[in-house]
């Protein structure tokens, strides 16, 4: 399949940086950063615009504060341990409660671009986990 598309002609907010390799170990194939909010005291709320090239997802993991994700461009998948992977688009939202482990990530054939927002972010980092298989990423429905 292609793994091209129109996407940084429609993008909403710059693509930011590629990773540094201490984040992008955590991912299966490469991603894009621009800290739209930084960390900071005063609003306790960073807000990320993530971009994932077509088939890369991160690994399992959690948010002691929650997360919410807002869907800007492409195609993807969210996905809470032992439920159903859910099919995203632009305009989704998906409002992930604290120390939930999850997984999101793009489709096989399209990028995938969300504003990962951090919610409660002075209850501390994400706790990465294990990698989504291959096998688990190729069965999803």
């Amino acid at each position: 399949m292609a793994k091209s598309n129109n996407l940084s002609k429609n993008a909403i907010f710059p693509k930011g940086e590629k990773l540094p390799e201490e984040l992008s170990k955590y991912f299966s194939g490469d991603v894009w950063l621009n800290m739209l909010v930084p960390p900071d005291d005063k609003f306790n709320c960073p807000i990320g615009n993530v971009t994932f090239e077509p088939g890369c997802r991160n690994n399992w993991h959690k948010h002691p504060g929650g997360q919410i994700l807002l869907v800007t461009g492409g195609r993807g998948y969210y996905q809470e341990d032992g439920k159903e992977a859910l099919k995203l688009n632009p305009g989704d939202v998906v409002k992930i409660s604290p120390n939930v482990k999850h997984w999101h990530g793009a489709t096989p054939d399209s990028w995938f671009v969300h504003l990962s927002i951090e919610t409660n972010a002075n209850a501390g980092p994400a706790e990465w986990l294990e990698p989504v298989t291959d096998e688990e990423y190729n069965n999803l429905k």
